[in-house]
């Protein structure tokens, strides 16, 4: 698993993400297009209003023009109500655009995870990949609503307002200008201290999430073993540092924005008394001056929602920095085969397999074995000798370090990976069930096995009455996880919803280790009717359900180390033997 460096770790604005971004946008360019024309107007009307309040005060107020005073003061309510209709179009389009383009980016990360390996989730919090996919992809659309658009509307205002100033003024222009370096100084000391605390929030946020979604999930473990106290300790600790991050946001908040009204008030005092002094000496007009004192609150308030909406768009960056950085990463089992079956017959040959989760730390060293057409083939051994690590290489969940293994004379890496998995059914021990029906479990919402499918199926297997004995029986909801049954009903769901797929390879991994004696007659029954005419793998703890198999494997730290029929191994006394003294021994 690999991941693209990232060339530009330290910049505040990073030129290469926000391209990745815009190019989500483009799909878009209607809409783009419109938020930018609109951006365009606001800065136009913005300028418009303090123009028309001066020529208004000099020409009417002054000279009590009380019909011109009306006509005028229509005109600036027709104003105001043009830059609302104007204001409500941009913010539509530009958190229109915002939210379709998060739409694409979840749709694209969401796939792209559908087909990481097996080690990608061995490896990442649960929490920590619904962040990514959730609230970082979410806080993107903030860059387009909030972000983007309203920095570029609030740099063209400020520029309109600047020309219009010149041309109204120049001494009362210089004054405005002469503050506006200090503004932009703790502006720019703004951005580059927030940007720190930006991702440090972001990143307690994934470790706050990861912690609650792991306790949740295992809540039972913690209530069994009284550790509600540590929980709840170790949730204070991390919601602490939490809020010690999002504290440190604040504080640079709190400094920021009483030095800007500060300065902006000291500016608006200049004005005042400079403009006074021309206004009694005749040189300036009432109306200018009061249209300057409006002119510099429209300079400066856009400086302060910059620097605010450029920190919206600096965390925009960052988590689209981390959804970048999952889309980067390089851990899809290769698919490059081209090799497709409607059904294949079972054959299986593993060759001198060897593999490895951790480098050079092998966990089968050297398996050959074959299995023909038809064969029920068992797997035995302690736990940890790589029984279940066979069944993950046939699957193609890992890749092989060497070896190969061949289905039918087909390399596995020959097929399309779906093709391949389509033929093999895979019953686990842990049986993960949807908050669903019973029967969106078994037919997996496929439209192709119908209700009546099901339940034939389940009558051929011997588990309809037990379905039918349920609340609403197949369209009940077992709930997440599917807690409304016990651990050998989920079991028998899970016969049912490998029988219906009709695979041609069947593989039971351990798929009777932790049941009542009730459910594993049930599950005897139903392992009979799945396994007939079907090659079949069966890796089993209790061995009294294998002692029919055509072969058995014993594999012991990572290697087979005998073969052969039931009777054969008890005869050879060896380490089949043992194993079945243990477990048979009074």
């Amino acid at each position: 698993m690999t991941n693209k460096t990232d060339k530009s770790k330290g910049n505040i604005f990073d030129k290469a993400v926000f391209k990745r971004i815009m190019a989500f946008a483009y799909v878009y360019k209607t809409v783009f297009i419109a938020a930018a024309i609109l951006a365009l107007s606001l800065a136009g009307l913005g300028v418009l209003r303090p123009k028309l309040l001066q020529y208004t005060i000099d020409h009417y107020i002054t000279t009590k023009d009380q019909i011109g005073l009306l006509r005028f003061s229509i005109y600036i309510i027709i104003v105001l109500l043009l830059e609302v209709l104007v204001q409500f179009g941009f913010i539509y389009c530009a958190n229109l655009l915002g939210q379709n383009v998060i739409r694409d980016m979840r749709i694209k990360v969401f796939k792209h995870i559908l087909h990481f390996k097996k080690a990608y989730f061995d490896t990442t919090s649960i929490g920590k990949r619904v962040t990514r996919v959730v609230n970082d992809i979410e806080t993107i659309s903030s860059i387009f609503g909030q972000g983007l658009f309203v920095m570029v509307s609030d740099i063209l205002k400020m520029l309109s307002v600047l020309l219009l100033m010149l041309f109204m003024h120049v001494k009362l222009t210089l004054i405005v200008l002469a503050i506006m370096p200090i503004i932009l100084a703790a502006t720019r000391w703004f951005q580059k201290h927030i940007k720190a605390t930006f991702q440090e929030v972001r990143n307690q946020v994934a470790n706050l999430n990861g912690f609650v979604q792991e306790r949740l999930s295992g809540m039972k473990i913690v209530q069994l073993f009284n550790r509600e106290q540590i929980a709840f300790d170790n949730f204070k600790t991390i919601n602490a540092k939490h809020r010690k991050a999002h504290v440190k946001t604040i504080g640079f908040y709190a400094i920021f924005f009483p030095v800007v009204e500060i300065i902006t008030s000291i500016t608006i005092g200049l004005l005042a008394w400079y403009g006074g002094l021309q206004i009694i000496t005749g040189t300036l007009t009432v109306g200018t001056l009061i249209a300057f004192i409006s002119m510099s609150k429209q300079l400066f308030r856009p400086l302060r929602q910059i620097a605010d909406k450029f920190n919206t768009l600096q965390m925009g960056m960052i988590a689209s920095k981390r959804v970048f950085k999952v889309l980067d990463t390089e851990s899809s089992i290769v698919n490059n085969g081209t090799f497709e079956k409607t059904n294949i017959n079972g054959v299986i040959a593993v060759k001198d397999v060897h593999f490895s989760y951790i480098k050079d730390e092998e966990v089968l060293k050297g398996i050959s074995f074959n299995i023909e057409q038809g064969d029920k083939v068992a797997i035995v051994g302690a736990t940890g000798a790589g029984k279940s690590t066979i069944i993950n290489l046939i699957n193609r969940f890992y890749e092989l370090d060497s070896g190969s293994i061949t289905v039918d004379g087909i390399p596995i890496q020959a097929f399309k990976l779906n093709n391949l998995r389509k033929h093999i059914g895979v019953v686990l021990q842990d049986v993960f069930l949807f908050a669903d029906s019973i029967y969106n479990n078994i037919a997996l919402n496929n439209p192709n096995i119908s209700l009546e499918e099901v339940k034939k199926a389940a009558k051929t297997i011997g588990i309809h009455e037990f379905i039918m004995s349920l609340p609403d029986n197949y369209h009940y909801n077992i709930k997440e996880r599917g807690v409304m049954l016990s651990s050998g009903q989920r079991q028998l769901i899970a016969f049912l919803r490998v029988y219906v797929s009709n695979p041609s390879v069947l593989v039971l991994d351990e798929a009777t280790s932790s049941i009542d004696t009730y459910s594993e007659k049930l599950i005897q029954k139903a392992t009979d009717a799945i396994t007939a005419n079907r090659t079949s793998i069966i890796i089993a703890h209790r061995l009294s359900t294998i002692q029919q198999a055509t072969t058995i494997l014993v594999m012991d730290k990572g290697k087979i180390v005998e073969s052969g029929t039931h009777q054969s191994l008890l005869a050879h006394n060896g380490f089949y033997k043992k194993l079945y003294d243990m477990q048979f021994s009074v």
